[in-house]
């Protein structure tokens, strides 16, 4: 069999039950655990010394616990749209922890240094050129690093722009937490209440989504890029991503620093239309998803390993979860894990094929689409299974 073929099931094939291969370890190996959490231990330790050095112990508290009530918002966004084909817990951990040490404690260092750098030059306002021109490089190149990591490790099931996007907007939401720290504590320490109130308005309530819409266009280019066959255009989409992540982060900068009217004036004619148009984006993307599965399934349904019926039920977000609550109902908790093993094999399946097709699939790609076949069949015997009694 090619790989641009699909095989045709033999109605008496029997299969052996197999575990849901979407199954992933968080990490590849003890040795990559302990280099990673390492360095989040090293840079969790020079972020709290960076916090104590302007901020006490209750300031501290103070300023993270009103920190966590954007990320009530972002990231249960992000995880909706991470829907069909959800990404390893792991990683998704990884990507936010990320954002909130590793790309914080890097940029703090390096805009501090540029920051010096600049006044040691008599530039003649430092912290403008500083928030408007440093900070986007230094930030949005470290958290995208943090996107192309996580494409480089798993490369066989970063399927495109879906992925890069949950990942990238997870690292922005917990860039944006640990940056909120330390904004509301200085807030509160120099202005008191009214200081804290007015840094969560402009930071949690106008603009909770800042961060991770930038970071999100890289994300969207290294997504692009996957799904690319020539490598010129990899390079190029996640070049413009990173660009647009820039622009756009020096823009909100720019606009932080035209005062109250200037601010609210851009932030209406500016800021909240970008906003809409990334929520209608998300929207778009996951419908794309979910036509994409059904068209790359329909070849399986042809061949004889799924029904025509069952891609349709995969291809809608309903249908999945009114099909869980059936397998539930008829077989129980056992019938209904079988039933989300089914659709994950059968999301996963669908995105390999999109692979295989645009000629973007890795060498082990026909072995994998196996596994997931074995996997969808031992995974419907188990919840088509008996009632429970």
């Amino acid at each position: 069999m090619t790989s641009g073929d699909v095989r045709t099931r033999d109605p008496g094939q029997e299969w052996n039950p197999v575990p849901n291969p979407t199954r992933r370890p968080m990490l590849r190996g003890v040795l990559t655990v302990g280099v990673v959490s390492s360095l989040f231990l090293v840079c969790l330790l020079l972020l709290l010394g960076i916090l104590e050095q302007g901020l006490t112990g209750q300031t501290i508290v103070l300023s993270a616990l009103m920190a966590v009530i954007p990320l009530l918002v972002i990231v249960p966004t992000y995880l909706w749209l991470d829907r069909y084909e959800a990404e390893p817990p792991g990683y998704l951990l990884f990507a936010f922890l990320w954002g909130a040490l590793v790309a914080v404690v890097v940029a703090f260092f390096l805009n501090t240094a540029g920051l010096r750098m600049l006044a040691l030059a008599q530039w003649t306002d430092p912290m403008s050129t500083g928030a408007v021109y440093l900070a986007p490089v230094t930030e949005e190149t470290f958290k995208g690093l943090g996107v192309l990591l996580i494409y480089l490790w798993r490369r066989r099931e970063f399927d495109g722009i879906v992925d890069g996007v949950v990942y990238a907007g997870l690292i922005g939401a917990g860039f944006a937490f640990s940056e909120n720290v330390v904004y509301l504590g200085s807030a509160f320490t120099a202005y008191g209440n009214e200081g804290l109130t007015a840094t969560f308005v402009l930071r949690g309530i106008l603009g909770p989504f800042a961060h991770p819409l930038f970071t999100s266009c890289i994300g969207i280019g290294i997504g692009i890029a996957v799904s690319a066959r020539r490598p010129g255009v990899r390079v190029l989409a996640v070049a413009a991503g990173w660009v647009v992540a820039m622009v756009l982060h020096g823009g909100w900068n720019l606009t932080a620093l035209a005062g109250v009217d200037g601010f609210l004036q851009a932030y209406v004619s500016y800021q909240v239309p970008l906003f809409l148009a990334f929520l209608a984006f998300l929207v778009w993307l996951r419908r794309r998803e979910g036509r994409l599965i059904g068209q790359h399934l329909s070849p399986y349904a042809d061949a004889g390993w799924l029904t025509h019926s069952e891609v349709a039920m995969l291809s809608h977000l309903r249908a999945r979860r009114a099909a869980r609550a059936w397998a539930r109902a008829y077989g129980g908790p056992a019938a209904k894990r079988s039933m989300s093993a089914f659709q994950d094999s059968a999301s996963d399946l669908a995105l390999l094929r999109a692979r295989l097709v645009h000629g973007t699939a890795e060498r082990e790609a026909v072995e994998r689409e196996n596994v997931l076949l074995a996997a969808i069949t031992a995974h419907r015997r188990n919840f088509l299974g008996s009632p429970v009694t």
